[in-house]
């Protein structure tokens, strides 16, 4: 008897707390901009507190780069802008695309470009090779887009790749392709002597 008394009380007790715990979902709150009586101006919405400074909006907002203001976020506009790229083309340049290219682009692209990543190895539709001549001729500003806005099923990065890291991928997949396509005429001479002593 006095376990069923035990059981029954601990019931009741598990049946209060499921219901103190929608409460914790259901809690009274304010919408935007509503009236509240709480405060002498008669809004819920509070104004910010003196001395507060304002965030990077845009691609450097929630970033440590954010804090360094208004001339990030200007020359990311510039870049974001730009048609073809605003970045001299140098070893930093291509080390951060090709960074960039390992994080976001390899697992469909591959690490040569050809569209035979590991993800269309496992079944996920394969990308056009870079080595193509339709993507050989495009212009920069294409690659740019298609990475920012997606294209077929690949989906858009705009919103994980800033504009600066955009160019600098543009950037390895055009030295990605001059590997594979590189006229011979213009390699330097002590590379032509190897080539042609290969069988």
């Amino acid at each position: 008897m006095k376990r069923m008394m035990v059981a029954a009380i601990a019931l009741c007790a598990l049946a209060g707390c499921e219901r103190a715990k929608q409460d914790m979902y259901d809690q009274p709150r304010y919408k935007t901009y509503a009236p509240s009586p709480l405060f002498e101006d008669g809004a819920s919405a509070r104004p910010p507190v003196a001395g507060t400074e304002p965030r990077a909006r845009g691609a450097f907002a929630d970033s440590s780069g954010g804090r360094h203001g208004v001339d990030l976020v200007q020359r990311d506009v510039g870049a974001d802008e730009a048609q073809t790229n605003p970045y001299p083309v140098d070893m930093t340049l291509l080390k951060r695309g090709q960074d960039r290219y390992m994080i976001y682009c390899m697992p469909c692209h591959s690490p040569a470009g050809d569209g035979d990543g590991l993800v269309v190895r496992r079944g996920f539709p394969a990308p056009p090779s870079y080595h193509q001549d339709r993507l050989r001729n495009a212009p920069d500003r294409h690659i740019y887009d298609v990475i920012k806005n997606g294209y077929g099923v690949m989906v858009p990065y705009g919103d994980r790749v800033e504009p600066a890291d955009r160019w600098a991928i543009v950037a390895f997949i055009r030295a990605l392709q001059l590997s594979q396509h590189a006229d011979v005429a213009s390699l330097p001479p002590d590379v032509r002597a190897r080539l042609g002593a290969q069988p």
